[in-house]
């Protein structure tokens, strides 16, 4: 495809079609073209209203296009700047963030909530509700500390219970037997350990 043949107009309904050169094609009619049917012109225009319409959007459509050139440069300039600046995106987006929350926190509805919040705070409901859970909270911590009081009292009563104390009774019984009258953590020496006739040598 040759590039000449190739309409880059970015306005176009062609933009980026190749026009192929062929025989099949000739008998499209050019624009501007006397007798063209295709595109005839608005009721009330003249042929020259038309054709000094024509010379303007070509103008106009130039003029776009140089303006496009011009801010993909100044696009480009500014990214040089700032890789030299040593903005990076990061460091970019973190400026627009705060930028914008400072934004925010100027704006007239965050303004005016802050103002609703802090008449809320003040209001006699608020301060009510406020005393009745703090009271509730203060009730709560008194209620698990008796019930925490309770248990200590009932474990200890427990322990000093004959049932328990049979029980612990017990316990020291088997391990007086299982570990022997030694068994509160000292070392056994040989000595000590001489065979008896329940217990032969191997």
């Amino acid at each position: 495809m040759d590039p000449a043949s190739q309409d880059i107009n970015l306005n176009s309904p062609n933009k980026g079609l190749g026009v192929e050169r062929s025989d099949s094609l000739s008998d499209v009619p050019v624009e501007g073209a006397v007798g063209n049917s295709v595109n005839p012109l608005p009721p009330g225009l003249t042929e020259e209203e038309a054709e000094e319409l024509r010379t303007e959007l070509t103008r106009v459509e130039e003029e776009i296009g140089t303006l496009r050139q011009v801010l993909s440069a100044k696009e480009k300039h500014a990214v040089e700047l700032k890789r030299k600046l040593g903005l990076s995106p990061l460091n970019e987006l973190r400026q627009n963030l705060t930028k914008g929350w400072q934004d925010v926190q100027t704006s007239n509805a965050y303004v005016s909530a802050s103002a609703t919040l802090d008449d809320i705070t003040r209001s006699e409901a608020y301060k009510k509700t406020q005393e009745t859970l703090s009271q509730a909270g203060q009730k709560t911590s008194a209620a698990l500390s008796t019930v925490g009081t309770a248990i200590s009292r009932r474990l200890g009563d427990m322990r000093n219970s004959p049932t328990f104390k049979s029980f612990e009774d017990k316990v020291g019984n088997l391990k007086y037997k299982v570990v022997g009258p030694k068994g509160n953590g000292e070392a056994v020496t040989p000595t000590d350990t001489t065979p008896t006739q329940e217990n032969p040598p191997f």
